[in-house]
């Protein structure tokens, strides 16, 4: 695969910028490419533990993009090995990267940290939504963009790999959440899946030892419960064959 002219003057400009950025902030660039993964692997683990006890869907939602995460790096895997990219750190003359070159054979496009930033990102959008889910689309293109800041990968590689991880995440999520919803349901309780939403529960009142009207919860839905039946009348005390033979004594 032949790599793009304006991919190559983009990977020197953006290499040439961190090169000259102070040693703190190489450094911070170094650790961030590798600790913005774990962050959004732990933003993923969060929404799964809060969905406990969360809806079926919302369950079903954090178990299927977890999933759809696994698949697009794998997709993104089977990319490398048939294109077979090499490395900018390797292939472009001069570059001197902040970061270790990877061992040749280990190739570029698409980049699987940006696949994995943007599946993840994604996954968390989808089951969180809101400001959070924002934080992560940010965070994962942030995460993305600093495997061209360390000199590790062309910037086409980090924009497949990101695009890549988004569309295998949400394509995932809106063809495949009514099923998993309903294998939740069936599942539920397990130690995985959580409880689920507690059961609403109905008011009884019962007299109190004083006489005093008191509310006590049950735990049983007030559809659960069984409808009562009047009561036979009460028979007649004397029967009426008696009466008659007193009468008649």
């Amino acid at each position: 695969m032949g790599v793009p002219d304006i991919s190559t003057d983009l990977y020197r400009t953006v290499l040439d910028a961190a090169g000259a950025a102070p040693g703190w902030l190489q450094g911070f660039a170094v650790f961030f490419t590798e600790a913005g993964v774990v962050l959004l692997g732990l933003l993923m683990v969060a929404g799964w533990w809060q969905t406990r006890r969360g809806s079926a869907r919302a369950m079903g939602l954090s178990l299927l993009t977890s999933a759809a995460v696994v698949a697009a790096y794998a997709t993104s895997e089977v990319a490398k090995l048939i294109i077979e990219q090499e490395r900018p750190c390797s292939a472009v003359p001069g570059a001197v990267p902040i970061a270790s070159c990877p061992e040749l054979g280990d190739w570029s496009f698409p980049s699987n940290h940006s696949t994995i930033a943007g599946a993840a990102a994604m996954a968390v959008f989808v089951c969180r939504r809101g400001a959070l889910g924002a934080v992560a689309l940010v965070l994962g293109a942030l995460v993305a963009f600093s495997r061209v800041v360390v000199g590790v990968h062309y910037p086409h590689d980090v924009a497949a790999g990101f695009f890549l991880g988004l569309l295998v995440v949400g394509v995932a999520s809106a063809l495949g959440v009514h099923r998993v919803t309903l294998l939740v349901q069936r599942f539920r309780p397990h130690p995985l899946l959580g409880p689920g939403v507690a059961r609403p529960t109905v008011a009884d009142s019962a007299p109190d030892t004083d006489g005093e009207v008191t509310t006590v919860l049950s735990a049983v839905p007030a559809a659960d419960t069984a409808p009562t039946r009047p009561l036979p009348p009460a028979p007649h005390w004397p029967p009426e064959s008696l009466d008659d033979q007193r009468g008649q004594g």
